[in-house]
Order: structure tokens, then C-alpha cells, then sequence
């Protein structure tokens, strides 16, 4: 597993951020996402075999734009995940 940080242009209340969730979890490989709209990065929880394009191409079909991404391996914590 790995936890992918994407800073995301046009998030700009919780509906944008309910919106880019939907996008983010219909893709193969995610096992969880969370946005924040104030500081505007999606944490995402992958697979390895996740396709971190697949993620920036369908947030970009729907007007939004990844400016970077950082990945990180992900630690299993009693409450979830966590950066190893």
C-alpha cells in the first residue's frame, strides 16, 4: 500500500471536495481517499498496482488540476493508515 498526496487546483468548498472523492474512489486500486478543500490536497490510499495517471486523468475530465503529487509507503495503524 502506498498514500498518494495530490495538491489539487479548483477545490473551493466540501461539495468540490465530495466531488473529487467520487472521482478518486471509482478508480481501480484506490482503498480510501480524503479532501480538504481549505488546503487543497486529496490523500489518497492505493495499491501498489494503482495507476496514479488513471487518478490526475479523470480529476482533469472533470475540470480539476493535479499541480503535484508526492507518494509516500503507507504503515497499517489501528485507526487506518499512516506514512511509514
Amino acid at each position: 500500500m502506498k498514500i498518494l498526496e495530490l495538491k489539487i487546483d479548483g477545490m473551493k468548498c466540501s461539495m468540490c471536495e465530495s466531488h473529487v472523492n467520487d472521482i478518486i474512489r471509482k478508480i481501480s486500486g484506490v482503498k480510501k481517499v480524503k479532501s480538504d478543500h481549505l488546503k487543497g490536497i486529496s490523500t489518497v490510499v492505493i495499491e501498489d498496482n494503482a495507476s496514479i495517471e488513471d487518478i490526475k486523468s479523470a480529476l482533469a475530465n472533470d475540470g480539476y488540476r493535479v499541480l503535484s503529487s508526492d507518494i509516500f509507503e503507507a504503515k497499517k495503524t489501528l485507526f487506518g493508515y499512516k506514512k511509514a
